[in-house]
């Protein structure tokens, strides 16, 4: 047995095709590539885009390399703007044994080269769901709580080796450059939560999918790197940004297991661990008819590391808002729905909406509240006391986003980038990817017709 992690990953990721994947497996991944394309969308809504855009066109230059939604630029600088785009208004995915959102790092590299090189739809999607699966796997050897004690932040640090597999797969290389690539994924591993509640969180995810993109291209030239970054005695990134991890589950089940499947997608625009009081919240809204001209009193319980990330954080903008619990809690109750709009410049300075969620909400540590659960509690105006408790939120691999849900999805996000005729032709593209003898910008959404110019 290959002592060697990297080198494992490298074979696993060498030798796998695509038929190699169960169908479970290969639905997922699809399902998964349909809302990365939906959140990429979304992120088109964001204020900071053309910032990132600005930045890609003066480092990289313009040319056409596909970007989801918005006009082609040079390869490098689209790569860059698909990380950010997917990532843009916190409706991606997340891994949550490692929180790691990993498509925003994945998805970008084999774009660039996917549609540069013209592959096959079948082919796409197998690098994909090999990039996923490495990110995944290469977060959980790193035994995540050790990881987090030290605040490192799993998309900048993992998501550099699920860009690299999924754009080394695509550029066909061998094993020995699939090790440089990902030791060369693993040199630019990088991103603290110090910069909790800023853009800067999300760029981790952007220069993620970047580091992933220039690791694959380095070692194709046959760039050397390390012979295993991951466990290494002298800076292994398991010794150094961890305890020495758990390597073991990195490559448990690999190829047989699919850790793939447990990928969380998000319904709502909100941060990860917001989903459960959207569940809970929606479901009172749905089947009890509660709203703020209802509900006197709303209270929220959170475990204490969510409440510290998201208890008490101000709603002075659009990413705090998307961050923060007691105004998700009061624009729900408010709105009965949750989606951009209710976290648009203008509905934050609402000064009814403001009132309410300083007056008549309530957040609080509850002890009794595990991981990203919610308990939610609602005091009507006539005395009534109404409760829901999710221990997952709607979305959670144990209670997954179908096909059906991410299609609405997929159609409400691209609704004012494309007309509706040519969303609904991407998503009937997306959906049968693995038939396309080839893909390019189209098969995504992606044109400099398809949205703002940068």
């Amino acid at each position: 047995m290959n002592d060697n992690l990297t080198e494992q990953f490298a074979d696993f990721i060498a030798a796998t095709r695509l038929e190699d994947l169960p169908h479970s497996a290969r639905e997922r991944a699809r399902i998964v590539l349909i809302d990365t394309v939906a959140s990429a969308f979304m992120g088109s809504r964001s204020s900071e885009v053309p910032m990132i855009e600005r930045a890609a066109i003066a480092i990289a230059g313009r040319g056409d390399s596909p970007v989801v939604g918005r006009p082609a630029l040079a390869n490098a600088g689209a790569v860059l703007v698909n990380g950010y785009l997917v990532t843009a208004t916190t409706v991606c995915d997340v891994h949550r044994p490692t929180l790691c959102h990993v498509t925003p790092e994945v998805f970008p590299p084999a774009l660039a080269v996917g549609t540069q090189r013209a592959v096959a739809g079948a082919d796409f999607l197998l690098a994909f769901a090999l990039g996923l699966e490495t990110t995944t796997r290469v977060g959980l050897g790193s035994n995540y709580p050790a990881f987090r004690a030290k605040g490192w932040h799993s998309p900048g640090v993992w998501g550099p080796f699920g860009g690299a597999a999924a754009a080394g797969k695509l550029l066909g290389l061998d094993r020995a450059q699939l090790r440089n690539a990902l030791s060369l994924a693993g040199s630019q591993s990088a991103g603290t939560f110090a910069h909790w509640g800023t853009p800067t969180i999300k760029f981790h995810q952007s220069r993620g999918a970047l580091s992933g993109y220039l690791a694959a291209n380095l070692a194709e030239t046959g760039f050397e790197a390390g012979a295993d970054v991951l466990t290494a005695k002298d800076g292994g990134l398991y010794r150094t940004y961890s305890d020495g991890g758990k390597p073991e589950l990195a490559v448990a089940g690999l190829g047989t297991q699919w850790e793939l499947e447990r990928l969380s997608l998000r319904p709502w625009p909100l941060a990860s661990s917001l989903q459960s009081v959207a569940t809970a919240l929606l479901h009172l809204v749905d089947t009890a008819g509660a709203g703020a001209a209802t509900v006197a009193r709303a209270r929220v319980g959170l475990s204490t590391t969510v409440y510290n990330m998201h208890g008490e954080l101000p709603w002075d903008d659009r990413f705090h808002a998307l961050l923060s619990a007691p105004y998700v809690t009061a624009v729900i109750l408010a709105d009965g729905v949750c989606g951009l709009d209710q976290f648009a410049p203008e509905r934050l300075k609402d000064a009814d909406l403001d009132r309410y969620a300083r007056q008549n909400v309530e957040v609080v540590i509850d002890e009794s509240v595990e991981g990203t659960g919610a308990t939610v509690e609602l005091e009507l105006t006539d005395g009534q006391t109404i409760r829901d408790s999710r221990a997952v939120p709607h979305g959670d691999e144990k209670d997954p986003l179908s096909l059906a849900d991410v299609r609405s999805k997929f159609l409400a996000a691209a609704a004012g980038l494309l007309p509706a005729d040519q969303a609904a032709a991407t998503l009937a593209r997306l959906e049968r990817i693995e038939e396309l003898p080839s893909i390019d910008g189209a098969t995504f959404g992606a044109g400099a017709g398809a949205g703002g110019s940068a």
